[in-house]
């Protein structure tokens, strides 16, 4: 299992529950050299103490080194917390209600529990969804995200739109293209 423990008198973030973990907070890093190689694996956070202090996607090129998923010692990273996560976020927005141009945010990072995650919704006949995965975190998780994404919005179209210097900072391929269902009839960065 791949562990970060933070420098002492670093962890205030953490315990006021800010999502972020700078590679300037780190003490040090253990687990197996393949565990730290990969980018959006799950890693426990602890105080230089060894006091838990949260679980977070992994990203080993970025400055922004880790992403909070969950503050709770008992919660499971999972498929379950991201389906769960994108139903709840899904719940705060009632419905599919963009106009063709204007798109719906319906997941926004941070403010979601989905860190590095923003999806909108195109209504463009039949309907797209457009996801911005900018942390290493929620691309790893990107097929349990997409699956609950059309499971939850009934949308079958997903695509890609790639910011190319956060996926680069991020050290994640820059890639734009449909992830499920129909190509969609125009670039959905510029609708």
């Amino acid at each position: 299992m791949l562990i970060l423990t933070i420098k002492q008198g670093k962890e205030k973030s953490l315990l006021e529950r800010h999502p972020w973990i700078y590679l300037s907070a780190i003490e040090r890093v253990d687990g197996k050299y393949d565990e730290k190689m990969k980018s959006g694996a799950t890693a426990l956070v602890r105080s230089s103490s060894g006091q838990f202090l949260a679980r977070a996607g992994w990203s080993p090129k970025s400055q922004i080194r880790a992403r909070v998923w969950s503050f709770d010692e008992n919660e499971a990273i999972d498929h379950a917390l991201f389906k769960r996560r994108v139903k709840a976020a899904l719940a705060k927005r009632k419905k599919l209600s963009a106009t063709p141009g204007r798109p719906q945010r319906l997941i926004n990072a941070e403010e979601d529990d989905l860190p590095g995650l923003i999806v909108e919704y195109h209504a463009v006949k039949p309907g797209f969804l457009s996801c911005q995965f900018e942390a290493a975190g929620v691309d790893a998780w990107k097929v349990t995200i997409i699956k609950a994404l059309i499971a939850e919005t009934g949308c079958p179209n997903v695509y890609e739109h790639t910011d190319y210097l956060v996926r680069k900072g991020e050290g994640l391929a820059l890639n734009n293209g449909v992830l499920a269902g129909e190509e969609p009839p125009e670039d959905l960065s510029s609708l």
